[in-house]
């Protein structure tokens, strides 16, 4: 397998670089979460990274590479959006059916 030494760029992991192994496509994947354990003996709280371009080249504008950005609300913006889906009408993604 492939890897990649891949920067990190804000949240605990702020100026670090880790070797993020690539997919088939030749990409790292576009989350990257990392289990930090609970000093109390508790749940781990996990962090979250998401891909965005390192940068592009002048006049092709193609994608030089790619970073990690901290992304502090999680898993709240990794659900798929279709333009046909009902909005969540409680917080948590459950919805007030009162048809039953």
């Amino acid at each position: 397998m492939k890897s990649e030494d891949t920067p990190f760029e804000g949240g605990p992991m702020d100026g670090r670089v880790l070797p993020v192994l690539l997919g088939i496509t030749g990409h790292p994947p576009k989350t990257y979460r990392i289990p930090v354990p609970d000093a109390a003996g508790g749940p781990p709280t996990v962090l979250v990274y998401r891909r965005v371009p390192r940068g592009h080249s002048g006049k092709l504008g193609l994608t030089r590479g790619w970073k990690y950005a901290y992304d502090p609300q999680g898993e709240a913006g990794s659900r798929l959006r279709w333009p046909w889906s009902k909005p969540d009408a409680t917080p948590g993604g459950k919805r007030d059916d009162a048809d039953g």
